[in-house]
């Protein structure tokens, strides 16, 4: 088996190319097992955030597939015009790349906390839909657990920051004071939230869209107003700031709405979703600043190289902890054999005597499967009991040896 990637992210892909790849959660729930089966796993799961988008899977190594073709089939567009915006990785260098994904040195933002949750999501959907395996299920799980030993032992300048709170400090920077600036937040999913908290926490008047039909059921930020989604055009010029993050593919904010809207007073709209929320040509607009999610980001700083060294020795310690487990799954088949073959030849040898003895054959044929039984587990004590005490090559070679042995036979 070999496990799998493929991935397009904000190094390789402007948000416009990620979002043609990006999936909705209906999108995951419709298409998973269909791409699972197109590209002959036996696992599969997508990530989809607003930076990257990435399927894993654990695919039979007899098995030559493409993972851009297939992903590509199904998304309807040709290969070729979008296969540079890919990067593929393949069993250690996947593995590898999934655990400095999961504690967030991947990130846009570096060491921010949302990662580790949608990666974790990424694998509870895949798991509720019955598309994952045991492979890709211990990996992502051994992935996560090093992410959470990092953020609780490794201490990074910057670290849990979010898009927002780079929105904010860059205005800010620009002098503009957010107290009591009205603002309204698009959304309420896990970005629209974080969104209108780091607004309110500002000292912003902040009010937060919601559906209608879902009015009464959702919980917004805590001192936040709400407003029906359908009044947001109407609401739209009494605000400074507007910040749309929706998970929604359609956008929020099109350029015939805005051209029905007279403007009181310049204002700044941030974008935060993937696919875009708002037309690009609104940011043409004279009296409209318009960024969006790849205008936020930090760079390497010097300053946090020890924590980079700190983060490095743990996730290289659960990598290890991740091929223990990985190398023992593969070798149980092959100590099952040769444990049933070795029980066997003692039957064989016994048969004669066995015979000899005057049983019943009722009788003979009970001892026989007992002793068949009792063999094969001196002989699986045997063998494991090596692994405790050998080094991982020696042990190797003892089952490769003991295989040789009744292949000759």
């Amino acid at each position: 088996m070999s496990i799998r990637m493929l991935g397009v992210d904000h190094n390789r892909a402007s948000v416009d190319i990620r979002a043609i790849f990006s999936f909705t959660k209906r999108e995951i729930e419709d298409h998973l097992e269909q791409l699972k089966r197109s590209m002959q796993a036996e696992g599969c799961i997508i990530i989809s955030t607003c930076n990257r988008m990435e399927i894993w899977v654990n695919i039979p190594d007899d098995k030559d597939v493409s993972l851009i073709d297939q992903l590509c089939k199904l998304k309807g567009v040709d290969p070729e015009e979008y296969r540079d915006f890919f990067i593929e990785r393949k069993d250690q260098d996947a593995v590898d790349h999934l655990f400095h994904l999961t504690c967030g040195l991947k990130s846009r933002i570096l060491a921010e906390d949302q990662i580790i949750t949608q990666v974790k999501d990424a694998l509870a959907m895949s798991h509720g839909l019955y598309q994952t395996d045991s492979v890709l299920e211990v990996l992502f799980r051994r992935a996560v657990t090093a992410a959470k030993r990092v953020k609780t032992e490794v201490t990074f300048s910057r670290a849990s920051e979010t898009a927002m709170d780079q929105a904010v400090e860059m205005m800010e920077s620009q002098g503009i004071n957010l107290a009591d600036k009205i603002c309204m937040v698009i959304g309420n999913g896990e970005m629209g939230k974080l969104a209108a908290t780091t607004l309110r926490r500002k000292g912003a008047d902040v009010t937060v869209t919601v559906r209608q039909y879902r009015s009464g059921e959702v919980q917004i930020p805590e001192n936040c107003k709400r407003i029906d989604y359908g009044k947001r055009m109407e609401y739209l010029p009494d605000c400074d700031i507007v910040v749309s993050a929706t998970a929604s593919p359609n956008c929020t904010i099109r350029q015939p709405l805005m051209d029905e809207v007279v403007l009181k007073k310049p204002v700044i709209m941030i974008d935060l979703a993937v696919p875009r929320d708002i037309e690009t040509s609104v940011g043409e607009m004279e009296q409209v600043i318009l960024y969006d999610i790849d205008s936020f980001k930090t760079g390497h700083d010097s300053k946090n190289d020890a924590a980079y060294e700190h983060a490095e020795l743990i996730l290289q310690e659960e990598i290890a902890e991740f091929y223990e487990w990985l190398k023992g799954r593969n070798v149980i088949p092959r100590i099952q054999k040769i444990q049933e073959e070795a029980a066997t030849d003692v039957n064989l040898r016994l048969h004669k005597i066995i015979r000899k003895t005057g049983l019943e054959e009722k009788d003979q044929k009970k001892l026989e499967k007992n002793i068949h039984t009792s063999s094969a587990k001196v002989i699986n004590k045997m063998l494991f009991g090596l692994k405790e005490y050998l080094d991982e090559d020696t042990f190797f070679q003892c089952i490769r040896g003991l295989e040789k042995l009744y292949e000759a036979e």
